[in-house]
């Protein structure tokens, strides 16, 4: 595959599940990547692929991997923002500590990454900006007040971003995913299970998507990919759904 050759691409959170992901299949396709994560795991050398530790909340770290990106290989035409965390809590119970975590990873982490990439991107003549956002911009769970508002912001920006920088070449778009078979959803499963294994669990949840199951983390790199290249060259400040159905769902459901 050859969609990507000679781009490079940026990816924050991809050391593990979709930023992972989406680092293979950005690289599968012929990009040039550099990535982040946060435990000393991430740091990686495969030539192609350059993989370093980072912290998505300072300000240097995320200028410091936009200019690795430029100074290794060239120049920066797509970034990917995947780096998140999932907490627990209503706004009554919720530490202010942890809305802080999850609002700087979450979300400022997002605007420090595209404030360090943006004017690389210009200057290659525009590029593609993909967020990850989540369903539950759109629909929350009870108990996640913090990681709701996150990511809804984040959809928010995805608009201002597109309409800010459309003169400069550069798209913005956001995928919302369902549930997703990643360390994160795994974790969400320990804590959630009950007298459930943790397979079970998972399967629960999968079993709320028409499509009885929780997504692979390489279903939603393809999206990933897609609004990353040129096939969708016309598409800016959207929002993309890759949820196995779970938002076309009424739950006031007729009987069998």
């Amino acid at each position: 595959m050859t969609e990507f050759a000679g781009k490079v691409a940026l990816v924050t959170g991809g050391s593990m599940g979709i930023g992972r992901a989406v680092v293979d299949r950005l690289a599968d396709g012929g990009a040039s990547v550099v990535f982040c994560g946060a435990d000393a795991g991430a740091a990686f050398d495969g030539g192609r692929v350059t993989g370093v530790v980072a912290d998505v909340r300072r300000a240097g770290d995320m200028r410091d991997l936009a200019d690795l990106a430029v100074t290794r290989y060239g120049g920066l035409d797509i970034v990917v923002t995947c780096a998140g965390v999932q907490r627990y809590g209503t706004v009554e119970d919720t530490p202010e500590e942890v809305w802080d975590e999850v609002l700087d990873i979450n979300l400022k982490g997002v605007y420090l990454a595209c404030r360090a990439a943006v004017p690389h991107l210009r200057a290659r003549g525009g590029g593609s900006i993909v967020l990850m956002s989540s369903v539950q911009a759109f629909a929350s769970q009870a108990r996640v007040a913090a990681y709701t508002a996150s990511k809804a912001a984040l959809n928010g920006l995805t608009r201002a971003m597109a309409l800010d920088h459309a003169a400069d070449g550069i798209r913005v778009n956001v995928v919302c995913p369902g549930s997703v078979d990643t360390p994160m959803l795994r974790w969400a499963a320990d804590l959630w299970r009950g007298p459930l294994s943790q397979e079970e669990q998972v399967a629960r949840w999968g079993a709320a998507h028409p499509l009885g199951r929780v997504a692979r983390a390489e279903e939603v790199a393809e999206l990933v990919a897609f609004l990353a290249g040129p096939r969708s060259s016309f598409i800016t400040g959207a929002e993309h759904r890759v949820d196995g159905g779970l938002l076309a769902r009424n739950p006031a459901a007729l009987p069998e």
